[in-house]
């Protein structure tokens, strides 16, 4: 489901509530505080983990469950990988490129070559206005009316699609899908969905890309119970199971495995459409992962990135700040990684390897504690990821007294208002004054940010759930909705 999101200004209301003095905020008894968190989190599953951990703005320890304790940290792995974001963000905005495309007249025809320079935005949607694929189909256009072959170049980054950790299962779906730095469309296969009559299969509408089959019966009613299949590397994909004859169209979007090809195919469709005669085939150019790409085996010799050829037009791409709203709002997988790998090739040539020593730099200037995170990736889907409660307090803590502390805050979801918390705390206190990054995946449930009290105090907070039962992770969720509101109503 595609959710659309309106940005609030936090500094209106949190601003507001970090202006109180502390002193006019009551002194709270972390005594009775702790038995009420501890409390409440008795109603989790059996058999869960949890770590937890509230301080003042100031520092002081209001609650402290197993704070040293590790934890998968699924999404919150986000905070940290925009928080490095926005730490070098003029330098990052100044360097930015976007997608170029140059016409190669080596060869007795010319090629089309497509170059992806990590932006996570080029879109080719029919009512796209903004970073468009289509208009540098149109620059091709006006150039030539004759083509061999097109090529996507998504070199500008070694070749790193899935991170270490990532659970093969997810390669399939747009939670999973491969990272490159020719990104279009947010690397998505969209799939629409129209039920038919009863005992006949649905109505498929796609782009071609993928050879579908459709194996799915329309049944009486208006459930749904659709399943994909399709093996990493495969563009064939199996759809099974029912839909409902009553329910309503769907928008099924599945992860695709080659996005330089994807995005070459893509610009093939369109110089067609607009009357250019290719005759060749789609092709790509990777850069193969080296150990010049790991700053450990790389030594102190800086990595040099190849000279790039003059382009025939090249795209403007949107700000970086406008993208980490969707990256900690929608909890964005795809462009989180990209965030990780632009750091990374400000100093380096863009590897996860090179994102994981900008990331412990920036932390240990953070003074964050090397065993208090571990990372394989930039947004949370590997299961090696680990963090500490007090890390991620530490991090939001540090985040505060940044200059850009305010803005980052602006990218959080709001409790029952919008992003992941959308549905979440309504008709509670922290409705409208939680602003936190969730996280989800398999048996693993986090949240980390900042919340308004009663009196109007500002906490910090980081809550993380681990070994939840198969079928428990609701539970595990409400139980830690319960236990921040019982804090806020206490102090």
């Amino acid at each position: 489901m595609t959710m659309k999101f309106r940005h609030i200004a936090l500094p209106s209301l949190l601003a507001l509530s970090l202006s109180l003095a502390p002193a006019a905020a009551r002194t709270p008894d972390t005594s009775s505080v702790q038995t009420i968190a501890e409390q409440k989190l008795a109603d989790r599953p059996a058999g869960s983990r949890v770590g937890l951990l509230v301080t003042t703005m100031e520092g002081e320890t209001l609650v402290s469950i197993t704070p040293d304790q590790r934890f998968i940290p699924a999404s919150n792995t986000k905070m940290f990988t925009t928080a490095i974001g926005y730490a070098q963000l003029p330098v990052l905005e100044s360097t930015a490129k976007g997608t170029g495309v140059r016409i190669d007249r080596s060869k007795s025809a010319p090629d089309v070559v497509l170059h992806g320079r990590g932006d996570p935005r080029l879109s080719s949607a029919d009512d796209c206005v903004q970073n468009c694929l289509q208009m540098l189909a149109d620059a091709i256009a006006r150039t030539t009316r004759h083509v061999r072959h097109i090529i996507g170049d998504d070199s500008w980054l070694p070749d790193e699609r899935w991170s270490p950790g990532m659970s093969w299962n997810n390669i399939q779906s747009r939670y999973g899908t491969a990272t490159s730095a020719l990104t279009l469309d947010d690397n998505e296969l969209v799939v629409m969905l129209t039920p038919g009559a009863v005992g006949t299969a649905p109505r498929l509408a796609s782009s071609g890309y993928y050879d579908i089959e459709n194996r799915i019966v329309t049944v009486a009613g208006k459930d749904e119970d659709v399943v994909a299949e399709r093996m990493p590397n495969s563009r064939t994909l199996r759809l099974t199971g029912t839909i409902g004859a009553d329910a309503p169209a769907m928008t099924l979007r599945y992860g695709i495995d080659d996005p330089a090809h994807f995005a070459a195919w893509r610009l093939r469709e369109l110089l067609r459409a607009r009357g250019v005669r290719v005759d060749g085939n789609i092709d790509v150019r990777h850069r193969p992962l080296t150990p010049a790409d790991d700053p450990k085996q790389r030594g102190t010799t800086l990595f040099e990135a190849p000279v790039e050829p003059v382009m025939l037009a090249e795209l403007t791409p949107q700000p970086l700040a406008e993208n980490m709203i969707r990256i900690n709002k929608e909890s964005q997988n795809l462009h989180s990684e990209l965030m990780l790998r632009r750091v990374a090739r400000q100093s380096g040539s863009g590897s996860i390897a090179d994102g994981q020593a900008v990331m412990r730099r920036v932390m240990t200037e953070a003074g964050i504690a090397e065993t208090g995170y571990d990372f394989s990736d930039g947004s949370g889907m590997s299961t090696y990821n680990r963090i500490t409660p007090r890390a991620a307090v530490g991090l939001l803590a540090w985040i505060a007294r940044q200059p850009w502390g305010a803005a980052w805050r602006d990218t959080l979801p709001i409790a029952g208002r919008d992003g992941t918390l959308q549905n979440r705390f309504k008709g509670t206190l922290l409705e409208g004054k939680l602003f936190a990054k969730t996280g989800s995946l398999n048996a693993s449930r986090a949240l980390s940010g900042y919340m308004v009290t009663r009196s109007g105090r500002t906490l910090i907070f980081s809550v993380l759930a681990n070994d939840m039962p198969n079928g428990t992770d609701s539970q595990a969720t409400a139980a830690v909705d319960r236990m921040l509101v019982a804090i806020a109503e206490a102090l």
